[in-house]
């Protein structure tokens, strides 16, 4: 058996489009990079266009942390079975 330590498992809402994903996200990457790549997925499956210019934001729905988008993943808390909420910031 092979254990895959570089992904994770987690719940993604995308509380604007009344939607729930699950998503593997790579722990190497930074969460703004994480952020863009989602949005465009969701925009996609939800057909949607979505503005990728615009800031997302992504926060843990039980600690209610929203993560600095130049953290790397695996130095946050996220883990396999978090769920995260997605969101594009306001002004």
């Amino acid at each position: 058996m092979i254990l895959m330590n570089n992904k994770i498992l987690v719940k993604l809402y995308a509380l604007e489009f009344d939607r729930q994903f699950d998503v593997v996200l790579p722990v190497n990457y930074l969460v703004w990079k994480i952020n863009k790549l989602v949005a465009k997925c969701i925009g996609d499956l939800c057909d949607v266009a979505l503005d990728l210019k615009s800031e997302f934001i992504l926060i843990n729905m039980k600690t209610n942390e929203i993560y600095s988008n130049n953290a790397i993943i695996r130095d946050t808390d996220i883990r396999n079975g978090t769920e995260l909420i997605i969101m594009t910031k306001r002004k």
